[in-house]
């Protein structure tokens, strides 16, 4: 609960009526030290019974207060007003220019966000029908808005990517029945994916449903493979069940090798560290899952299918531009194929000069968490030059209220939510809630801008703007943070502000704002022991008494009907506001007289730190820089370093905050998990080719495929962040996969007694159409990502271009760099049916024997 004022006993003391009958603020306190007396005094027993017992004395209104003794004949009454009330306002939360209450609620792990915001609104509903017509309540910010705009953009893109799929099927088959095949298993396994999501207790999010889009290209991958398989032996003369059996028969290796090698591929996901890889490890399952799913419904429903529905005159005979148009790509395909086979290390030569390319140029791409999001909220910290007034503070933030007014005239805010005197008098928070993004025009970042620079206009406070994502990364959305650590918070403090002098030169780090400062005005009353001593004043205690009537800190607490009340002291009829009022405070001296604190104490008023901060135990100061758009997170850490190598000591250390750790640790193990990816892959290829050769042939497209989404990231602008990783991982599996089609089928023709060359001539020609079909397929697929708009667009955006843009731009390289890779590394190994024959030969011998 945010702006409400607990009851309170408030002990109002006259100082002037305490001072002229001798007594002091210590003596108040000694009387108000047993207010709450309740204490055990041990058990009563008996033969039959033991009873316990408890000694209470426990002041319970207004009136015993008052009625308390403080010295001979004076009770607090006669020196002091209590009353039970409010307490005094530490913190004022103002909605849409109203005073008022606001209240948090916040979900338990397990519970639904959405259900939390329907039964919520429920309430309010319900409450304004009783309530005041001049009490209203309303909600500012809904994190369901957000999740809620998320999952129906999803489902769109969803839909879109299902029919666009089908669309490409058909493209390529030319026939309503054979395209009905997969379209039929496409629904089954995202719904069997469903329900793996069910069991294993995962929630439909936005992740899960991220991966459901990608998995509607992948998953009608097997069935694309079984069924072209079967057109072509229906082609070949054989019947339906004929074909149906002996064409999954044939691809059955290829189907679970893919199968094997992009659930594989989803594994690293799981090790990505921090809290990045705890929530992609919902997103890796359900892909995993949907590949498996889709395998299963591949070579079991797709053949009962197939022998059901597929006509004698199958789609292969087909007339019209369409085929023409395919058959004349096949000529030319196999016509420039054979010229890379003549010239195979031209073909590797320029590979390996393209994926070195791409190394070099990687360096340009902006390194951040997650991409600038439009999550229709934004937060605002605002910061008022230490020891000011709460009052000051509130009058500040109606000066941002009153900018930003025009703002939520035009429609472009909804709500402005703010709290002043968060943590501190001179602090304050504000949350602005956007209108729904299809009714604005402009963006997230775009009206943060325009607040960012009408908040320059305000003189006396430094405000940054915060955009949270939809990670719910620790800090995120704050920019820059870092802290230097060393051993002396002198020596940090020059130190840090020569770095924050040189980052300031820098126009794109944005508002650099140091958090050590000593400005925190302090009073230091230096009390004269010797002077003291000659009055006979008793010291102690002294400093209690004063900070229960400075700030009305509370000096104690007493329970009523198991309801605990603070009790404060205060003095408003001689309050203490001024460096003077202090010297003014009377004390009892030895011999009974009151003097004034004058007498024997002197102020001083120095700056000082308002809080020392420590990280890893070391001193440390914090920097923050707010970035702009020109400069991405890890543009800015790399820039602090390199400053901070010609600034900072040797004692001095770099530690990266919030944002900026997890984007550290992240990058700092995503080479191994890329790595450990690989290593997966190629590990699950050998197994299954029983071959490290065909697998590193497999592989051989893999880096191509990377340096293609490296130039997609470069052509779009985009930058490299956690969304893309992904997509960088998922790209390992899905270059793998297309590989396996032609090698696997290379190495049957092999079997069959063909050479090298002819053989994977034959197996690539052959086997065009389902390449192709398959690479089209999960790029389309990919399609509706990039073309989404709406909630969570960016991070949709982010994961679509590296697969599309990748995986499109890798087309060529997997169609003509895989036969070449084989050409010439198959020849390193033996065909499958020698090694068999070897084999049977020295059984036979055996037996012999």
């Amino acid at each position: 609960i945010y702006g409400d004022s607990a009851p309170i006993f408030r002990i109002d003391i006259d100082q002037l009526e305490m001072a002229s009958r001798g007594l002091t603020l210590a003596d108040m306190s000694r009387a108000l030290a047993d207010m709450a007396f309740d204490s055990p005094a041990g058990d009563l027993a008996g033969e039959r019974q033991a009873i316990n017992v408890r000694t209470t004395a426990t002041v319970a209104s207004a009136e015993a207060f008052e009625a308390l003794k403080i010295a001979d004949n004076v009770t607090i009454g006669d020196v002091a007003t209590v009353t039970l009330g409010p307490a005094p306002a530490g913190t004022i939360l103002s909605a849409n220019g109203r005073l008022g209450i606001g209240i948090g609620v916040i979900r338990q792990a397990t519970s639904n966000t959405l259900e939390i915001s329907a039964a919520v609104r429920q309430v309010i509903e319900d409450l304004n029908r009783t309530l005041p017509d001049d009490i209203d309540i309303f909600v500012t910010s809904d994190d369901a808005t957000f999740i809620q705009g998320s999952i129906d953009e999803v489902v769109k893109t969803l839909g879109l990517a299902m029919l666009i799929v089908v669309a490409v099927i058909f493209l390529f088959l030319r026939d309503v029945r054979a395209t009905l095949i997969p379209a039929l298993t496409l629904p089954v396994a995202l719904v069997g994916t469903m329900a793996a999501i069910y069991l294993v207790g995962f929630s439909i999010n936005i992740l899960t449903l991220l991966a459901l889009v990608l998995a509607t290209g992948m998953v009608v991958d097997d069935a694309i493979v079984v069924l072209e398989n079967i057109v072509r032996r229906r082609a070949d003369g054989m019947g339906p069940r004929a074909a149906a059996v002996l064409g999954t028969q044939q691809v059955f290796f290829a189907v679970v090798t893919t199968t094997a090698t992009l659930a594989a591929v989803f594994v690293p996901l799981s090790f990505l560290p921090g809290q990045a890889g705890g929530l992609f490890r919902e997103f890796g399952f359900t892909l995993a899952i949907a590949v498996l799913l889709s395998s299963v419904v591949a070579l079991t429903l797709c053949p009962v299918l197939a022998s059901r529905l597929l006509r004698s005159n199958d789609v292969t005979h087909s007339r019209g531009p369409l085929a023409w148009f395919g058959n004349l790509l096949i000529r030319l395909y196999a016509r420039t194929l054979r010229a890379a086979l003549a010239v195979p290390l031209v073909v590797v030569l320029v590979a390996i000069l393209f994926a070195a390319t791409a190394a070099l140029v990687a360096g340009g791409i902006k390194q951040e968490l997650t991409p600038p999001e439009d999550r229709a909220l934004a937060f605002l910290s605002i910061t008022a030059p230490q020891g000011v007034s709460l009052e000051y503070t509130i009058a500040k933030m109606q000066e941002i209220e009153d900018m930003v007014q025009s703002l939520r005239d035009s429609g472009e805010i909804s709500n402005i939510f703010s709290i002043t005197g968060f943590g501190a008098k001179n602090r304050a928070f504000m949350v602005f809630t956007l209108e729904k993004w299809q009714e604005r025009t402009r963006s997230q970042q775009e009206i943060v801008g325009d607040i960012n620079a009408k908040l320059r206009q305000i003189i006396g406070v430094r405000a940054f703007a915060i955009q949270p994502n939809s990670l719910r990364i620790r800090g995120a959305g704050r920019g820059l943070s870092f802290a230097i650590t060393g051993n002396s918070y002198d020596q940090l403090a020059k130190a840090a502000d020569a770095l924050v002098e040189k980052m300031q030169m820098n126009p794109a780090m944005g508002q650099v704002r140091l958090s050590y400062e000593t400005t925190q005005p302090q009073i230091f009353i230096e009390i004269d022991r010797a002077r003291a001593s000659d009055l006979g004043i008793n010291i102690t205690g002294l400093g209690a008494a004063l900070r229960a009537v400075l700030d009305g800190s509370t000096i104690g607490s007493v329970f009523i009907n198991d309801t605990s009340y603070d009790v404060q002291m205060l003095s408003t009829s001689t309050p203490v506001n001024d460096p003077g009022d202090l010297e003014n405070i009377f004390v009892q001296t030895g011999d009974k007289q009151m003097v004034p604190m004058s007498s024997f104490v002197h102020l001083v008023e120095r700056p000082v730190a308002p809080e020392l901060n420590r990280e890893g135990q070391n001193r440390s100061v914090g920097i923050t820089a707010s970035l702009t758009p020109q400069m991405s997170l890890g543009d800015a850490m790399i820039a602090v370093r390199a400053l901070a190598a010609s600034t900072l000591s040797e004692e001095n250390r770099i530690v990266p905050l919030a944002e900026a750790a997890t984007l550290d640790q992240t990058n700092s193990s995503m080479f191994v998990t890329f790595g450990f990816a690989i290593l997966v892959v190629f590990l699950v290829l050998s197994a299954q080719f029983e071959s490290f050769v065909s697998a590193v042939v497999v592989m051989a497209t893999v880096p191509i495929g990377l340096a293609c989404a490296v130039f997609a990231l470069l052509f779009t602008g985009l930058s490299l962040n956690v969304y893309s990783q992904i997509g960088l991982v998922m790209l390992i599996g899905i270059m793998a996969k297309n590989g396996i089609l032609i090698v696997e089928f290379a190495n049957q023709l092999r079997d069959a007694g063909q050479d090298v060359a002819s053989a994977i001539l034959d197996a690539s020609t052959i086997r065009v159409r389902p390449v192709m079909m398959t690479m089209t397929s999960t790029v389309v697929g990919g399609v509706p990502l990039i073309l989404s708009s709406g909630a969570g667009a960016e991070a949709r955006g982010a994961l679509g271009w590296v697969i599309v843009g990748g995986l499109g731009l890798a087309t060529v390289s997997t169609l003509y760099l895989t036969p070449v890779a084989y050409l010439l590394l198959a020849g390193l190994s033996k065909p499958r049916a020698a090694e068999e024959i070897r084999l049977a030969t020295e059984l036979a011998a055996t037996e012999k024997a």
